[in-house]
């Protein structure tokens, strides 16, 4: 079973990096930082429909503060939802900043709230890190999902990503009868390979959620990940593979019950491919993104040395031995699975694109 057993470490973001987020519009246009959101003067639990502790608390600011506070905020989700544009955002207003108290982080979370409809929408704020960054970035490009956030300074804005938290979803969805078991362990196989490739771990059922989607008379499920402190910074292959959490056995074993290895096999391939051309369809920002990587530091080198021993014998590949930090991994990664498409396995080639 994987296990993470030691906090890890924050890395900052360094200037190629805010380099690269310049280039690709990622830098926020409204001036915040995470420790203007630390100076609440109050604050109570919050609770969840049925009465239970969230391991949230629900923050307050000075009248003075807070105004002025509400005010950026809004901007700052006019920026990440409708490039800025306010016009569009004035039924809008901050309902409520919440701050997670369980993790590692203590992310915010703002509650806006359309007062036309009461519909209503999330967005955090974090301390940035470097690894966050990389994974959000990775994801945007390598998986079927769009994913929206902004960088100032040190402090990153991140979207909030909807779904059915993966332990919920396995505790009162799975067995009730009215999901469709193959079309969700196919989708398990492919984000199981989506994270493989992109080395992002931590990928337990409370850190990725389930989005389903009716088609006709069956339904559709997509597999999100929610938490990208891991990317690319442990040290061991099972860590980069859901298959390989404990809290995710009811979806392996439901696998079991459900499709042939030969079927695994087939889906694998199928989202590798995918990864391919969407790689191909991004090829000139993965080849950024992998090359400010490159130059960047996110993990011990301990981790290094031993990540890069662990897929050499898994690929039965030595080209990742050459790997010196985890940027070079993951471009290794990534390149091992364009080199297996035909179509594709000459025309990405990030050391070409060395500065």
């Amino acid at each position: 079973m994987a296990l993470i057993s030691k906090k890890k470490l924050p890395y900052p973001v360094t200037e190629p990096l805010e380099y690269f987020l310049d280039q690709y519009d990622r830098i926020s246009p409204v001036n915040i930082k995470y420790e203007d959101l630390t100076r609440f003067n109050n604050a109570i639990p919050l609770y969840d429909s049925q009465g239970e502790d969230t391991l949230w608390i629900t923050v307050f600011y000075p009248q003075d503060d807070m105004e002025e506070l509400y005010k950026t905020l809004k901007k700052l989700y006019a920026s990440l939802r409708a490039d800025g544009n306010l016009t569009v955002m004035e039924h809008l207003f901050v309902d409520r900043v919440d701050m997670c108290t369980y993790g590692n982080t203590k992310p915010f979370r703002v509650r806006i709230v359309n007062r036309i409809n009461d519909n209503f929408d999330y967005f955090y704020i974090k301390v940035a890190d470097a690894s966050r960054i990389y994974g959000l970035e990775l994801e945007d490009i390598l998986s079927p999902n769009k994913v929206s956030y902004l960088v100032t300074e040190q402090t990153l804005i991140e979207e909030h990503i909807p779904g059915i938290p993966g332990d919920t979803f396995i505790n009162s969805y799975l067995e009730d009868g009215h999901q469709n078991k193959t079309r969700l362990t196919k989708e398990f196989v492919k984000f199981n390979e989506r994270c493989f490739v992109q080395l992002l771990g931590d990928m337990h059922s409370s850190n990725w959620v389930v989005l389903m989607v009716p088609d006709f008379d069956e339904i559709n499920y997509r597999i999100r990940p929610i938490d990208f402190d891991q990317q690319s910074y442990e040290g061991r292959r099972n860590i980069y593979m859901p298959q390989f959490y404990r809290q995710n056995n009811a979806i392996l074993k439901l696998m079991m019950g459900k499709i042939s290895w030969e079927s695994v096999r087939q889906y694998q391939a199928e989202e590798r491919f995918m990864i391919a051309s969407r790689v191909m369809g991004f090829r000139h920002r993965a080849k950024d993104i992998l090359r400010t990587m490159r130059k960047d530091v996110i993990a011990p080198r301990d981790n290094v040395m031993s990540l890069r021993q662990d897929l050499s014998e898994h690929y039965k590949s030595s080209r990742f031995l050459k790997c010196e930090n985890m940027g070079e991994i993951v471009t290794e990664s990534i390149e091992h699975v364009l080199r297996r498409q035909d179509k594709y396995k000459d025309m990405f080639d990030s050391s070409q694109y060395e500065q």
